[in-house]
């Protein structure tokens, strides 16, 4: 019951209090900086199960993110699909494109792996660079729909935010049930030693392969929604620094914490615009923050094991049921 009621409060504030005290405040503006902490929120937790779970540093994060984005807008233009159909669309793709990447690369470890990746995300974005005849090069693709159901619910940022906020809803929660389980703590255990998993039995390769298939789904599906939020994508809003800033959200709110990835996105998206008051010395304030926050917190805000610590004690009747075999 109590672990009902903790979901349900929060629920009611993202779903009711946020949105009231986002239009109290000034509506427009602030709907699009909540919609864009949802999309980047997504986005971290995805990378958070590969890197921060699983262990696995991946610097081309933000190469299938651009994939699920362009596969939003094409078939959105090109073919006329509405969002309830380019949206999965965008996080099939990507999990294509990134089982194909694991194919090759699941058996590098370490810094070979992670500039393996670096060189993938570095692909994806010059072919979306460069590939002018279908993707636009450039010039990007503009006037992608909105989020809306003709005769039912009008697109704008109002129907962009409880948009996003369900899919955050949904990916939060998929995730939080394959992490705190029997995958998830195998999953760990390939962070902690891959090598010992596999003597115990585990078929390493194979479930690297599905965690990154996982992470890649739901990298594809913010993109997705970026697109249909922005109504306008690019290449440069899928370079490498994108990964940079999806790695610094889960470092700095704690590897392997869901809440955590939510926390670090929260400062490192919400912040900036807070602080437009200041000027250009906003950005010194938000690396200052940072520094200080990795060198007093160096396992984040709200670590992995604060994570799970309070998951066990208020969410924690699956822990407490020797009947819930798996869900542990």
């Amino acid at each position: 019951m109590k672990a009902r009621l903790i979901v349900l409060a929060l629920l009611l504030v993202v779903f009711a209090a946020l949105p009231a005290a986002l239009y109290w405040i000034g509506g427009g503006y602030w709907f699009r900086v909540a919609t864009t902490i949802g999309v980047f929120a997504i986005l971290a937790l995805s990378a958070n199960l590969i890197t921060g779970t699983t262990g696995l540093l991946s610097l081309g994060h933000a190469g299938f993110y651009g994939i699920g984005a362009y596969t939003a807008a094409l078939t959105a233009q090109a073919w006329h699909w509405p969002f309830y159909l380019t949206i999965p669309a965008a996080g099939a793709m990507a999990t294509v494109a990134g089982v194909l990447l694991a194919l090759p690369t699941m058996r590098l470890v370490g810094i070979y792996f992670a500039v393996a990746t670096l060189g993938v995300g570095e692909i994806i974005h010059l072919t979306l660079l460069n590939w002018v005849g279908f993707t636009r090069g450039p010039m990007g693709i503009s006037a992608i729909p909105n989020i809306a159901l003709p005769g039912l619910v009008a697109g704008g940022d109002i129907t962009n935010y409880f948009a996003v906020a369900a899919a955050l809803a949904f990916a939060f929660f998929v995730i939080h049930r394959l992490t705190h389980s029997y995958y998830g703590n195998a999953l760990r255990s390939l962070r902690e030693d891959d090598q010992c998993a596999e003597a115990m039995g585990l078929d390493v390769v194979r479930i690297k392969i599905q965690v990154f298939a996982f992470s890649c789904f739901f990298a594809g599906i913010a993109g997705a929604l970026w697109a249909h939020t922005t109504n306008y994508i690019s290449p440069g809003d899928f370079r490498f620094s994108e990964s940079i800033l999806v790695l610094a959200m889960i470092v700095v709110g704690g590897l392997g914490s869901m809440p955590g990835a939510i926390i670090g996105t929260v400062l490192l998206i919400g912040l900036p615009e807070v602080l437009r008051v200041i000027g250009d010395y906003r950005m010194i304030v938000v690396g200052m923050v940072m520094f200080l926050s990795i060198l007093f917190l160096p396992r984040g805000i709200l670590g992995e094991i604060s994570a799970i610590d309070f998951a066990r004690r208020q969410l924690g009747a699956a822990w407490k049921s020797a009947q819930q075999l798996g869900w542990r």
